[in-house]
């Protein structure tokens, strides 16, 4: 949808531009980059019939990271809500304090943030647990806290930010009630293309490789459309999470959707030797790898819940471990040759939901569960052991595995979140400028001011529209480098049209050069072209300093002529 041609003119202005248009507030995940310094990790301790193990100390753990042991920097105990007595200072643990944040004896507090995706959903289920959650709002404790956020395939909407009034929240409920859900069109648009058959109904595999093209482009044409909403849903839930990376105590975060199906491969791909079948991780991740950096734990909700068709139970049970017999275990490929359609289709569904759960500790509320997932999420956070490393920062992208074991201790169990990822500063700015799109904001400080040609015919039915960028160098850092003052910036430009498609985020890199230090006013002008389709678009221009770390942005809507 958006193609960035190389640049055609860059040139140091001496004359001042009119500022840029009024500025958009914007959520605090666009006003600065995240700097982490210390990776929590909630760990979950129980025997090996789920009962809960309290008193521990730090000494009886130990923390891997690549398989690598690392010191633990920061360890407390939170029993039933309370932080224990010897959280502070030594526990006999080598020196581990508590963290910082939490003080011994009193109250932790936990956030509950809650994404509903009316992308997917269907009215009927998400009402249904909306109104469980309304009801459980009672087992939420006198310091806990919930922000209900909505998304609607396009932008996210906050229905109300963090409070703790039952007033307040169940006004949201109601609003959030009222809203339109979309998961009916989803449905219609894609189940011919991504429900598969059963394998006993299908030709064999010579006779796939065989079929002509048409029948493989459509097929993968469909196949893709439905990873790129599924895409479009994690991004806004991932931009969610990192607008609210900041509340006191435990973060949780419960995501409320349906249709969120681990990949389905293409077997018509059977003749392409590069090709490899998406992973779930590769649509997923983003989120998993945002919520481990911040320190939440993801509790998914299942909205369409218990289908009896999925079972070998009578109609209307609420027992969720009435499964059908054959269904694999939660993150394990099935054996697809035994798996009715549907029953495929439901295990797709549940296999993503785990894996967001046991990649960041959490629980998947799937079948029955829906009905009671605040409930649960409350529980399993009152008691848990906290811990807290300082990982070295290389800012390089690298992800991380973590394992907490316990010393001695074959007979208990640990649930804890299993990743961390390195993230450089250019891939954030990335995340921040693709967010902002679905927030309706603008990453950094808005005053780019960004200028349009008139759009040029291009093939098909796609235009060529000129741009000219106007950099303001008082908000940029330039050095001086022999005889020139010199910076590197990077630009990115991202679009999104009026169905919601994004872009993806082309980063260049522009070099500003002057012969003397820049006076006030001056500005840097770059142009060059984009390559869009005949739509309307909100296209996000954003400029990162990589010396000052500033940000600035314009955001701007382009129409179809």
């Amino acid at each position: 949808m958006l193609k960035l041609l190389p640049t055609t003119v860059a040139a140091l202005l001496l004359a001042a531009l009119p500022a840029a248009g009024q500025e958009t507030p914007a959520p605090e995940m666009f006003s600065e980059v995240i700097d982490v310094r210390v990776v929590n990790v909630e760990a979950v301790v129980t025997d090996r019939d789920g009962n809960r193990i309290q008193g521990l100390d730090a000494a009886d753990f130990a923390l891997l990271v690549d398989g690598e042991p690392v010191p633990i920097n920061h360890f407390t105990e939170v029993d039933a809500g309370i932080a224990r007595a010897d959280a502070e200072g030594d526990a006999g643990d080598g020196g581990a304090s508590a963290l910082p944040s939490l003080a011994a004896g009193e109250p932790v507090p936990t956030s509950y943030l809650v994404f509903i995706d009316e992308y997917f959903a269907i009215r009927r289920d998400r009402d249904r647990v909306l109104k469980a959650l309304e009801r459980d709002l009672e087992r939420l404790g006198a310091h806990d806290r919930v922000a209900l956020v909505a998304f609607d395939g396009q932008n996210v909407s906050q229905l109300t930010d963090w409070t703790a009034s039952r007033g307040a929240l169940r006004d949201a409920f109601d609003e959030a009630r009222k809203r339109d859900a979309l998961g009916i069109m989803r449905i219609v648009d894609i189940e011919p293309a991504v429900v598969e058959p059963a394998l006993a109904d299908r030709p064999s595999p010579a006779l796939v490789r065989s079929r002509a093209g048409i029948r493989r482009a459509v097929s993968t044409l469909h196949l893709n459309k439905r990873e790129r909403e599924i895409q479009r849903s994690v991004l806004a839930a991932t931009a969610t999470l990192r607008s609210h990376a900041d509340p006191p105590g435990r973060k949780v975060m419960l995501v409320l959707t349906d249709g969120w199906g681990a990949p389905r491969w293409n077997r018509d791909n059977f003749d392409s030797v590069d090709w490899r079948p998406p992973s779930i991780e590769s649509i997923y991740g983003p989120l998993v790898h945002a919520a481990n950096l911040v320190g939440y734990t993801l509790y998914p909700v299942d909205l369409p819940g218990l289908d009896p068709a999925f079972t070998n139970a009578p109609s209307g049970t609420s027992d969720p471990s009435a499964t059908y017999t054959p269904s694999p275990s939660l993150g394990l490929e099935p054996n697809l040759s035994v798996l009715p359609t549907d029953l495929c289709t439901e295990w797709s569904q549940e296999a993503s939901l785990g894996y967001l759960a046991r990649e960041t500790g959490g629980l998947p509320m799937i079948n029955a569960f829906r009905d009671v997932a605040l409930a649960e999420a409350t529980a399993d956070t009152r008691s848990y052991y906290w811990l807290g490393f300082e990982p070295p920062r290389n800012e390089d992208d690298t992800l991380h595995d973590i394992e907490v074991q316990l010393v001695g201790r074959p007979d208990l169990r640990v649930r804890s979140r299993r990743s961390y990822l390195d993230l450089s500063k250019s891939t954030e700015v990335t995340m921040m400028v693709e967010g902002s799109l679905l927030f309706g904001g603008v990453a950094g400080k808005e005053t780019l001011t960004v200028e349009f040609g008139a759009p040029q015919p291009a093939r098909g039915r796609k235009i060529l529209l000129p741009m000219k960028v106007f950099i303001p160098l008082d908000d940029i850092t330039l050095l001086p480098m022999g005889d020139l003052w010199m910076n590197e910036v990077e630009l990115r430009v991202t679009v999104i049209n009026e169905s919601g498609d994004r872009s993806e985020t082309p980063v260049e890199t522009v070099r500003i050069s002057g012969p003397a230090e820049p006076e006030p006013g001056q500005h840097w002008w770059y142009t060059t072209e984009l390559v869009l389709r005949k739509r309307e678009h909100r296209i996000v221009v954003a400029v990162h300093d990589p010396v000052s770390g500033t940000i600035l942005s314009a955001n701007e809507t382009v129409g179809p002529r």
